[in-house]
């Protein structure tokens, strides 16, 4: 049984996870906090495929595409998050697999199912956020981002399914965030979420 505590962060293409992934991990950190940062895909082979794929636009069957993230993230399950977990430390990924049911569940795949089959088989997480925006608004910031682009992911239409698939997911464990807020107000919020005012 897992004694520490995963974090997952989820949302479309530029909606201002990875920044409040890195801002969470470096705050829980000040606080004396064991916390291990973690993204999926991963730098392994696996995840050097997927974004490999991403970056060249050339997408492959949804059915082995799903593959692919199962893999990358069974391996990083296995060495990352459950030896941390074990330890009793923080996990804090940016991406789990509710990004697996949200994008290949709008690659025309069974979302329901693809949910069912990852909460068997993964941890889940104590929290997940989930940053909500306009896929308009994602893919541009996204563009201005400077970083490699993933045309086989950053398309609104494909992103507007993914969004859908993301806000029917009801689960005690999800919490919606406002990503149109700054970065400071974004952050805020997901901390507030972490340690919520008494009542």
């Amino acid at each position: 049984m897992k004694t520490g505590f995963l974090l997952a962060l989820e949302g479309i293409d530029g909606s201002g996870k990875s920044t409040a992934a890195a801002g969470i991990a470096a705050a829980l950190r000040e606080e004396g906090q064991d916390v291990v940062a973690t993204r999926e895909p991963t730098d392994g082979p696996w995840g050097r495929r997927i974004r490999e794929m991403a970056a060249s636009g050339k997408a492959v069957a949804p059915e082995e595409e799903l593959r692919w993230f199962v893999a990358d993230r069974r391996e990083h399950v296995a060495a990352v998050v459950r030896p941390a977990l074990d330890a009793g430390r923080t996990v804090v990924t940016d991406r789990y697999f509710l990004s697996t049911v949200a994008y290949q569940g709008a690659r025309g795949l069974d979302w329901r199912v693809l949910l069912a089959e990852a909460e068997r088989e993964f941890p889940i997480p104590d929290l997940a956020l989930r940053f909500e925006i306009d896929p308009a608004v994602g893919l541009a910031r996204a563009r201005r981002r400077g970083t490699t682009a993933e045309p086989a992911f950053e398309d609104r239409v494909f992103l507007e399914r993914v969004a859908a698939v993301y806000r029917a997911i009801e689960r005690p464990w999800l919490v919606a965030l406002d990503s149109t807020a700054g970065k400071a107000a974004l952050l805020a919020q997901a901390l507030g979420r972490l340690h919520p005012a008494p009542s």
